[in-house]
């Protein structure tokens, strides 16, 4: 891949097997020993299982840190996601509040502005009504 100034980018990928790698090496080593062993077959067998023990005891230690490793990753990304759920709901409680509150104070401002409509409506009424007899007061006085 380039780049616009002509340099060349290189991508790795970093594809350390760790226990495989070193397992397949120790494998290919113990090979090459055995067909170059200058002792004879007995200590070469006892220097051989010698080594080999040494190279089970370090890929168990090397699985055992990975395993402690994993754990600790497990473990901080399980805190983690834990403390963002505690931190949404509580968002989402906050949230139930404010609507709770703004319902309420919404529906004493309806109830407000209902009983003002009908104290308009009353009064109206009140005096379409005093309208209505003065002027059947002032047709009465007009025919006698």
């Amino acid at each position: 891949m380039r780049d616009d100034d002509g340099r060349y980018i290189v991508i790795e990928r970093d594809h350390s097997g760790g226990v495989g790698s070193f397992l397949l090496g120790a494998l290919v080593g113990a090979g090459v020993a055995l067909l170059f062993a200058p002792g004879r077959g007995e200590e070469t067998q006892a220097e051989l299982r010698e080594r080999a023990k040494k190279l089970r005891e370090s890929a168990e230690e090397r699985v055992r840190e990975a395993q402690k490793t994993l754990e600790g990753r497990i473990s901080a990304a399980r805190d983690d996601l834990h403390g963002r759920v505690d931190k949404v709901k509580d968002a989402v409680d906050a949230g139930r509040d404010a609507a709770r509150e703004y319902r309420g104070e919404l529906e004493e401002k309806l109830e407000r502005s209902k009983a003002a409509y009908r104290t308009g409506v009353a009064a109206a009424k009140e005096e379409f009504a005093a309208i209505e007899a003065e002027s059947s007061d002032v047709e009465a006085g007009s025919e006698d």
